[in-house]
């Protein structure tokens, strides 16, 4: 380009970089005046109106810049930006394919090539692009691009089994012609050891781990170093790899907890190493052991208190040798407990150590319970923790006959009296800390949940929610006690709060696919949306961020590690990679996103079209669970459920089956109240079509797999649940046939289709009118066989909504806490919308009086009028609750539950009060909005 358009083309890319986009739009027009064909001005142009989300007119720009095939890098760099805007990596692919071939010598084109195949994942060519590198630019690093990608292609689930072994034996081939040797870093050495482990060549891998500079890698490298451990384990080697580790440890003083383990799996390597071992293996067994505790003991006296490891060790030690009948009883154990306490008991980490080893019978549990009670003690700030440490273990081996209503009540009083007393040593801690005392409140908080659990009385979750908010407010940064209040507020129905709490964690990045579990399962349960209020909706919105941000960013980590040659990275990018594009998290919140969109939005085209391809998308995947439940502090005894447990909502956790279930009966709904084909939908599609999971059941049509059950589906739905799914598949089955007659065939479809190519995801075609002489005047299209004739619709749709009234009027007394009367109100209220949705094709008259399906709106009507009248009902007793619940007198009720903690000083009545008002009035809100909001769903829906 000449100097002069360059200087013209400065305030275009001057206003992209400070995402002025529509001023670079105005500078593009102006420009294109000067310059109509010139196709760096039309990339620039698309890149700023794909950033304006303006698709259409940013589509229309892209097919004419791809038409020509540019080479040249700058219009190459922008138009990469603006198709992976649009997730057409497909696309990228084949734009720098065409450059490469056009100049084939350009080495920066070969890899944009081999970078955009990276993205997208597609090894094979990738292994074939960077061959040919190798090949014409002789660059060893290219070589190991090529080898890495055959290796990630041999590990891809599509992969066939038989191709594996071989893509294994072609890296093999080609890392070994490299000139340079694989140690010459440790990435490659890693990638050599790799493929010499999965070929089972152990020899080889041994001896390139045995030369000196094998040695300091591995010394250097965790990930060569647990290479070699694995290799020399597969290879059988456990016994030299111990005495490895006992060198380390004793020469070296390493004190790194694999190298120990090491030791203590080839101290008991000969009777592991088979299932029947010999009196002579069990005897030199017994001689190791014997070794190995004289080792641990040296280290641990030598040791003392400055390092733990040793003295683990010899636990360990114990508890194997336990198990392989070397030690008589139990005594031995306890004695080295009981030093483990004396030595580390003022450890935060004591308990946790500890716990896999104190499964004691009752004799021995009596001595182990009196010492731990001689050392408890909370006089000084320097006892604190192996107070706290000494309540948790004593609390964790407590039986199940020891856990009455009654005792529990005690021992939480106790608790937070004790928590009271210690918070005196973390006065003048600034906001920024956590209290030290914090875990004594967490035992209290948890105690009082086992007390409730056992006698399903709620004035114990009153004291849980007074504690522990009492506690939140003097140890802000707490995400812990947040964590047991998010829970029982659920419990007590006051969301908000529930909501309020986990703002509060600040919880960011990917911690919203492990953590928002904790408010946004089953939050259709709780939303206000039909109100307007769309909290619990833009919460889903906004833990979707980092779904959204992964499949942006994460795969320009692997394309830079394979730049930088970091292979060790590679895999670990990759799984993340694919744990949060299939993450059942990001799955379970789309489905309550759907759900209470529905309550929200008018039933139309355009969401029915646009949900309808996601959930088949969603359908296809075979998802990761990366929900993160171990997060929520458990204290807990051994006998009884875990917190967790005890506070799951509805007893049930949501899994693969609910969402199967759900996409199952929202799948069916959207088919039949969608016009869209196949064929249809892939005019629709702007970006690539998802990979599909390579789950043999996805080999199956659609349909099959909509009708078929699982058994994990009826694990997982609560009974109200179970009703909803079989009213809906009733309903669906019923309606079928006049769906499929009623629709517009493909062929009218797709010649609408035609004609407007650049459509945006999810734009219906439901309003184009099919062309003419495919009609029959009102908008269907001509059908030459009879209309099928109209039947009475299942009993099990009309008796749903009785059977859900009496469900509500049982549970209206009070002998459940508030979210089952929320569960059944809003299940029903979406039995109600699904009606909706099923049946808003056959609103129109025309459609009605054409197919002669009179009789079949009048069971509409019919249903509509039972459904109507029971959620009215549900309407009224909610709103009648709702001025029921924050009275003065339901205050005071709750501060009289509360009497148990009172007699503490700090939760006198007027703070117990406070905390009476908030979840009352939380409670209100909730039965109120869900009251008012049924009002409006069936005012939209009438």
């Amino acid at each position: 380009m000449s100097a002069a358009f360059d200087r013209q083309i400065r305030p275009v890319y001057d206003a992209l970089d400070t995402n002025s986009n529509k001023s670079a739009v105005l500078a593009c027009n102006k420009l294109l005046k000067k310059y109509p064909t010139n196709i760096l001005v039309k990339a620039l142009k698309a890149l700023a109106l794909v950033r304006q989300q303006k698709v259409e007119e940013s589509l229309v720009l892209c097919d004419e810049v791809l038409a020509v095939k540019p080479t040249d890098e700058s219009v190459l760099a922008a138009m990469m930006h603006v198709l992976r805007n649009l997730g057409r990596q497909t696309d990228i692919i084949a734009m720098y394919d065409n450059a490469y071939k056009q100049q084939p010598h350009n080495e920066d084109l070969a890899t944009h090539v081999f970078i955009a195949n990276v993205r997208t994942g597609n090894w094979k060519a990738a292994q074939q692009v960077a061959t040919k590198m190798h090949k014409q630019f002789q660059e060893d690093r290219y070589l190991f691009w090529s080898v890495f990608s055959a290796i990630l292609q041999a590990n891809d689930p599509n992969t066939p089994p038989a191709l594996k072994p071989v893509l294994f034996k072609l890296a093999h081939r080609l890392v070994t012609t490299s000139s340079v040797p694989t140690y010459h870093s440790a990435d490659r050495l890693y990638v050599h050891l790799l493929i010499l482990r999965e070929l089972e060549m152990y020899d080889e891998a041994l001896a390139l781990l045995d030369e000196d500079i094998g040695k300091a890698i591995c010394d250097t490298s965790l990930t060569c170093d647990a290479m070699r451990r694995d290799i020399k384990k597969l290879k059988g080697l456990v016994k030299e790899e111990g005495e490895t580790a006992r060198l380390r440890i004793l020469q070296k003083k390493d004190r790194n907890w694999l190298e120990f383990l090491s030791v203590l799996d080839a101290t008991f390597w000969d009777v592991t190493s088979t299932s029947e071992p010999t009196e002579e293996a069990r005897e030199s067994c017994k001689k190791y052991i014997a070794q190995t505790h004289d080792m641990l003991q040296q280290l641990a006296d030598l040791d003392g208190l400055k390092d733990r490891s040793a003295m683990l060790a010899l636990l360990e030690l114990e508890k194997r040798a336990r198990q392989h009948g070397f030690s008589s009883g139990a005594s031995r154990t306890l004695s080295l407990t009981e030093k483990y306490f004396m030595h580390f008991g003022d450890k935060a980490c004591c308990v946790e150590d500890l716990v896999p080893y104190i499964d004691f019978e009752s004799e021995y549990l009596e001595q182990w319970t009196a010492f731990l009670e001689t050392h408890k003690s909370f006089a000084t700030a320097t006892d604190l923790q192996r107070g706290i440490n000494v309540l948790k273990l004593v609390r964790y081996n407590l039986s199940e006959s020891e856990l009455t209503t009654d005792l529990e009540s005690a021992r939480a009083v106790e608790y937070a009296t004790t928590y009271l007393n210690c918070l005196e040593y973390g006065k003048n801690l600034p906001d920024t800390e956590l209290q030290p005392a914090d875990d004594i409140a967490i035992l209290a908080g948890q105690t009082f949940v086992s007390a409730w659990k056992s006698s399903q009385d709620e004035s114990h979750l009153h004291n849980a929610v007074s504690i522990l908010e009492y506690a939140s407010a003097r140890s802000k940064q707490s995400y812990r006690i947040r964590l047991l209040l998010i829970r029982i507020y659920q419990l007590l129905g006051a969301p908000s709060l529930a909501l309020e709490h986990y703002r509060l964690m600040n919880v960011k990045q990917v911690q919203t696919d492990t953590l928002s579990h904790l408010v946004l399962s089953r939050a259709a349960t709780y939303s206000l949306s039909a109100l307007g209020d769309i909290t619990y909706m833009s919460e889903c919105m906004e833990s979707s961020q980092i779904y959204m941000s992964n499949s942006q960013e994460t795969a320009e980590f692997i394309a830079r590690a394979f730049q930088m040659e970091k292979y060790t990275q590679i895999s670990e990018f990759i799984e993340f990679e694919d744990r949060l594009d299939n993450s059942l998290q990001r799955d379970l919140m789309k489905v309550e996103h759907v759900r209470m969109r529905l309550t929200h939005e008018p039933i139309n085209a355009d969401l029915v079209d646009m949900e309808l391809i996601e959930l088949k998308f969603i359908f296809d995947r075979l998802h990761h669970d990366n929900r993160d439940f171990e997060v929520i502090p458990n204290y807990q005894p051994k006998s009884s459920l875990s917190f967790n447990e005890q506070t799951m909502p509805f007893n049930k956790v949501l899994g693969p089956g609910w969402l199967s279930a759900f996409l199952k009966i929202y799948i069916k709904v959207f088919q039949q109240a969608s016009d869209l084909d196949d064929s249809v939908e892939d005019k629709l599609l702007i970006g690539d079509r998802p990979k599909p999971s390579n789950d043999p059941e996805n080999q199956l049509l659609l349909n099959e797999r909509l009708a078929k059950r699982r058994p994990e589906e009826a694990e997982e739905l609560t009974p109200t649940e179970k009703a909803f799914y079989e009213y809906a598949t009733a309903l669906s089955n019923w309606l079928a046939p006049y769906h499929d007659y009623v629709r517009p065939p493909p062929s009218a479809l797709l010649a609408e289709a035609a004609k407007v190519h650049e459509l945006k995801p999810g734009h219906s075609l439901k309003a184009l009118a099919p062309p003419a002489g495919l009609t029959n005047g009102n908008g269907n299209a001509k059908k030459d066989e009879e209309p099928p004739a109209v039947t009475e619709p299942p009993e099990i749709i009309s008796k749903f909504f009785d059977d859900m009234k009496a469900q509500f009027q049982a549970v209206l007394d009070g002998s459940q806490l508030p979210p089952e009367l929320l569960h059944i109100a809003t299940i029903t209220q979406e039995a109600f919308i699904v009606f909706a949705a099923e049946t808003v094709r056959f609103k129109p008259a025309a459609v009605v009086k054409v197919n002669k399906f009179g009789g079949l709106v009048q069971s509409f009507k019919d249903v509509r009028t039972k459904a109507s009248d029971v959620l009215r009902d549900i309407s009224t007793h909610l709103q009648q609750l709702a001025e029921q619940t924050a009275t003065p007198e339901t205050r005071k009720l709750f501060v009289e539950s509360s009497k148990s903690i009172q007699s503490s000083s700090g939760f006198d009545h007027d703070y117990v009060l406070g905390v009476a008002k908030k979840i009352t009035d939380a409670r209100k809100e909730i039965y109120e909005g869900i009251g008012k909001g049924i009002v409006k769903v069936l005012k939209a829906h009438s």
